[in-house]
């Protein structure tokens, strides 16, 4: 029998384990995202449903600076590159130094980070605790701020998406250094290929900062890609330097088969699970269909198996999570 560990190497090395690894997180509640009762948040869930690896929420507010909230060219112009641990973003790595304290070598964990352009999108808005699974459609005044704001000057919107990534690639850094065995890089190309943007906005402006934050990562031996939303280029996303990629497979696209046809083996699949109906709206017989239906899927292509992106644990049944591993731990390969 294999470690959780052990099985978790064994898909990012392109080797079949014994059984499919399987993790999902959420966000925490607002009281339980800083010090000790984030570290207890993390360690009951990672016991509760006997994950295979600890995804680490990072809900730590990103450092404004001189900006409160970003309305105007002239609030842009205000965010600069901070160094990697400022404010809140120390408390992150305190959090991942005793999460390695008490977990040791034996879980494997990645840290979340949101990329510079999801990062200057939530600072559009007051900061708050408040965290909720993102929305797959629908408009939202954050985009519009962010489309008005590249139509007036467009120099200043990658300027200060410049200041972001200079404090994410430090924040990135260290964040292995604080115990983390890699990054979990959230990024999302359907809120920035807006037809107001352009189609080649993501290519122009995010896509070369993703890659330096990735590459300041780049000595994490467990580095996860997060497409989120619908992704508009899906396997330009593929071909990151990243040990595994995640999606939301069943509400967005592209199905594991695809992917296992099309995503180069040296990076692993990890998905299967809908978190937006199957997870809170369906039986547990219905969630192990998924992971049962994912690993069909894959064939013979290693696979982790988790939710296509963070649910809700005010909705979701704890058995309907239980389901999902056990199905998982009962599937040999």
């Amino acid at each position: 029998m294999m470690t959780k560990k052990e099985r978790v190497e064994a898909v990012v090395a392109g080797q079949q384990p014994e059984c499919a690894p399987v993790s999902f997180w959420h966000h925490f509640a607002p009281n339980e995202i800083r010090g000790q009762a984030a570290i207890d948040a993390h360690l009951q869930h990672l016991e509760a449903y006997d994950l295979d690896f600890l995804k680490v929420m990072n809900d730590h507010l990103f450092p404004r600076g001189d900006v409160n909230v970003v309305e105007t060219v002239e609030d842009l112009k205000k965010i600069k590159p901070l160094p990697g641990d400022t404010g809140e973003l120390a408390g992150q790595l305190d959090l991942l130094r005793k999460l390695h304290d008490q977990l040791g070598e034996d879980i494997l964990t990645c840290t979340t980070l949101f990329n510079p352009w999801a990062t200057l999108r939530q600072m559009t808005k007051p900061p708050s605790d408040t965290h909720r699974p993102p929305k797959l459609n629908g408009e939202d005044e954050r985009d519009d701020k962010l489309s008005e704001l590249l139509q007036i000057d467009r120099a200043a919107v990658k300027a200060a998406i410049e200041a972001i990534t200079e404090t994410l690639t430090a924040f990135a850094a260290q964040c292995l250094a604080a115990g983390a065995n890699g990054i979990f890089l959230s990024v999302r190309d359907d809120w920035v290929n807006r037809p107001a943007n352009g189609p080649d906005t993501y290519d122009d402006i995010l896509r070369p900062v993703d890659l330096r934050i990735l590459e300041a990562a780049s000595a994490g031996t467990f580095n996860i890609l997060h497409i989120c939303g619908r992704p508009q280029n899906f396997l330009a996303f593929a071909e990151y330097p990243v040990q595994v990629i995640n999606w939301a497979d069943r509400a967005a696209g592209p199905s594991i088969a695809y992917a296992r046809d099309h995503v180069k083996r040296t990076v692993a699949l990890a998905g299967g699970v809908d978190n937006l109906k199957t997870l809170p709206e369906g039986t547990p017989e219905d969630c192990a269909d998924e992971v049962r239906d994912a690993l069909r899927q894959a064939k013979d292509r290693p696979i982790v198996i988790a939710a296509g992106c963070t649910f809700d644990p005010t909705i979701v049944p704890p058995a309907n999570l239980k389901a999902v591993v056990a199905a998982a731990r009962n599937q040999t390969r």
